[in-house]
């Protein structure tokens, strides 16, 4: 049987949020991208079900939030079950439940509807440079052979990841020690518990409006297993809730079940010269409040308008290497607190100090925003170089600006996924000059901050595409070096 080839700047592999994300915002920047998925039929397993703050302003700048309809909303959270009010200055404060499977449909219609192709059934099998190109193969389903050529290849294939199993990528880190048992269950009717702490161990139930109620149960003292793709079963999850609630839950009907552990481990590199790494194949950590699903699309929001500007021959290849960057960094943070959570989660008695400890700290206003600032991911301030100003790295502030006669929010201002040049003079500095070599990445826009708006107080700022600020000044010092650091030479 003859194989099938086909060629195409991007081939993302993996049709999970992450790599659908990146997909649609590839197709979104102009580039040809194709997906591999060796699912046979999209997810029906909902095991992520919480979008961050800084997540839903992502999708709000793609103006892809209406199609979500309207969510339940959570101002609470927590930080190792020791609850937490996440509400920040945003457009959309707290946390929103969302089932994984309906922000995958949204993510694919999207990325499809901008000429992204997919390939289910097949599974990588060889991925490997070959001079200016990544050439790699997929077996399908029937057994045919799908030979891949393209510019980059990126890896969004989960935490047991094909592709960085195939190229060797260092992975250190931590395995699991302990674990949660977790699954969506019918027909059972159990007491809502939020992180309640028993006697012999910690026990988690939300019932949805549909009337499935998602358990999560932790036996203290008990250890992590050896579970090839976090399986578990339905009866050793009842087991282990009987033990620690003294409730039955055997008569109900699992939709899903697995297990997930403390293991933590991320890439030493996100980038392997034309083979990069985003979400939970450059990641492995315990999914805690849903951070894990809302870092990993944020990398693929990174790398996004990176790898679009490059392929285009509009920037250096060198501007991938800030993905690894700034990305790992702020991995790294999130592992960091990760562990800590987990540690107070699943310790014994042992860490009741510590939780209570928490508690106290939390209480006060400067604690409990340090870290809703940095579960919801809107405290990420980025290194981009340049004179120092208070706005610079930091996703630009939700607010609204006068512009064209007309009120423009911070998300609509970069929909378009180019960059944004707000002079915020309102054009009364005068037109701008040397910069029309970008005028094909970037758009200048004179507006005027709204009274009492973070802006107020600076005459101009650039804009990535990803919402952060690469440059802020009263003049243009240092513009055209931002201008070319992020967005190429001019033309």
């Amino acid at each position: 049987m003859a194989a099938d080839r086909l060629t195409t700047d991007v081939v993302v592999v993996g049709a999970g949020p992450v790599g659908l994300m990146l997909a649609g915002e590839l197709a979104h920047g102009g580039v040809g991208v194709v997906i591999v998925e060796k699912r046979r039929a999209p997810n029906t397993e909902s095991r992520a079900s919480t979008l961050h703050a800084r997540t839903m302003e992502i999708l709000d700048s793609r103006a892809l939030l209406p199609e979500f309809g309207d969510p339940p909303n959570e101002p609470r959270g927590h930080f190792g079950g020791v609850p937490l009010d996440l509400t920040l200055p945003t457009s959309h404060p707290g946390q929103w439940k969302v089932q994984q499977t309906q922000t995958e449909v949204i993510l694919e219609e999207w990325a499809l509807s901008l000429g992204a192709k997919l390939k289910c059934r097949h599974e990588l099998v060889a991925a490997g440079e070959v001079g200016d190109w990544v050439e790699a193969e997929a077996v399908g389903s029937d057994g045919a052979v799908l030979r891949l050529r393209c510019r980059y290849l990126i890896a969004c294939d989960g935490e047991d990841s094909s592709v960085r199993r195939l190229t060797g990528a260092d992975f250190p880190g931590q395995d699991a020690a302990r674990e949660l048992l977790r699954a969506d269950v019918a027909g059972i009717d159990v007491p809502n518990r939020r992180f309640e702490r028993l006697e012999h161990g910690l026990a988690i139930a939300a019932r949805r409006p549909d009337g499935v109620t998602r358990v999560m149960a932790h036996e203290f003292g008990s250890a992590a297993q050896d579970r090839p793709h976090g399986d578990a079963s339905f009866e050793e999850i009842c087991a282990v809730w009987k033990r620690v609630t003294g409730e039955d839950i055997s008569g109900g009907t699992p939709l899903w079940v697995n297990a997930f552990g403390d293991a933590s481990r991320q890439l030493t590199h996100y980038r392997h010269g034309r083979i990069l790494f985003a979400g939970d194949a450059a990641h492995k950590q315990m999914p805690i409040g849903g951070q894990a699903l809302n870092l990993g699309m944020q990398d693929a929001f990174n790398l996004g308008w990176k790898l679009a500007l490059v392929v285009r021959g509009k920037a250096p290849d060198t501007l991938l290497d800030s993905y690894h960057t700034e990305r790992h960094e702020v991995g790294r943070r999130v592992l960091a607190n990760i562990r800590a959570q987990a540690l107070m989660l699943l310790g014994g008695p042992e860490v009741n100090p510590l939780r209570a400890l928490l508690g106290e700290l939390i209480a006060l206003e400067d604690g409990r925003r340090h870290l809703a600032g940095m579960i919801s991911g809107l405290d990420v301030r980025y290194d981009v170089g340049g004179p120092d100003h208070p706005l610079l790295g930091a996703r630009l502030p939700c607010t609204e600006v006068h512009a064209r006669e007309r009120l423009v929010s911070t998300a609509q201002l970069v929909r378009s996924g180019g960059g944004v040049l707000l002079d915020l003079t309102g054009g009364r500095g005068g037109r701008l000059t040397g910069i029309d070599g970008w005028s094909d990445r970037i758009t200048v826009l004179a507006a005027r901050p709204s009274p009492g708006s973070s802006l107020e107080g600076t005459d101009r700022v650039l804009v990535r595409p990803d919402g952060h600020v690469a440059w802020a000044g009263s003049g243009t010092d240092g513009l055209a070096e931002a201008l070319t650091r992020w967005f190429g030479p001019p033309r």
